[in-house]
């Protein structure tokens, strides 16, 4: 039996994909639980069109992303902090940090986006990761400095 999934099901498929399952496991838990419908002719068609508009904004989500991408591979961030005597910095460098650092440029990234190569406990230049969108990142240079 045909049924296309509403929400995400371990083990059988994504939202929005049409997937072949027994009758019993859909009708008695699949729809009642509205995890999916039976995908009729109509409803296939609905899906195909929703599938071409889905499409289109990925492609338009894509590009933009890139466009951010490309903004912070280009910027360069000091990240100031305390140091003791010998030049240790208190603590390190989180992602939060940085996420502030590229707000200050005017660039808007989640702090669970970044990831940070190792633990930064020192003064010096480093490189991040970002993750802009599924298969879109970028890495940025910063710099850890003095306060």
């Amino acid at each position: 039996m045909e049924i296309l999934l509403k929400k995400s099901v371990t083990n059988l498929g994504e939202a929005g994909d049409i997937v072949n399952v027994k009758a019993g496991y859909a009708l008695n838990y699949l729809v009642p639980q509205g995890f999916a419908t039976v995908a009729t002719a109509s409803v296939k068609k609905q899906y195909e069109e929703t599938v071409r508009q889905r499409a289109h904004k990925e492609a338009k989500l894509v590009a933009d992303a890139e466009a951010l991408a490309a903004k912070i591979a280009a910027a360069s961030v000091d990240v100031a902090v305390k140091v003791n005597e010998s030049g240790r910095i208190f603590g390190s460098v989180t992602a939060a940090q940085l996420s502030e650092a590229l707000a200050a440029k005017g660039i808007e990234i989640d702090k669970k986006d970044i990831t940070l190569p190792e633990d930064v406990k020192e003064l010096g230049s480093y490189q991040a990761a970002v993750k802009v969108y599924k298969a879109v990142s970028a890495e940025f240079t910063f710099n850890v400095v003095a306060e």
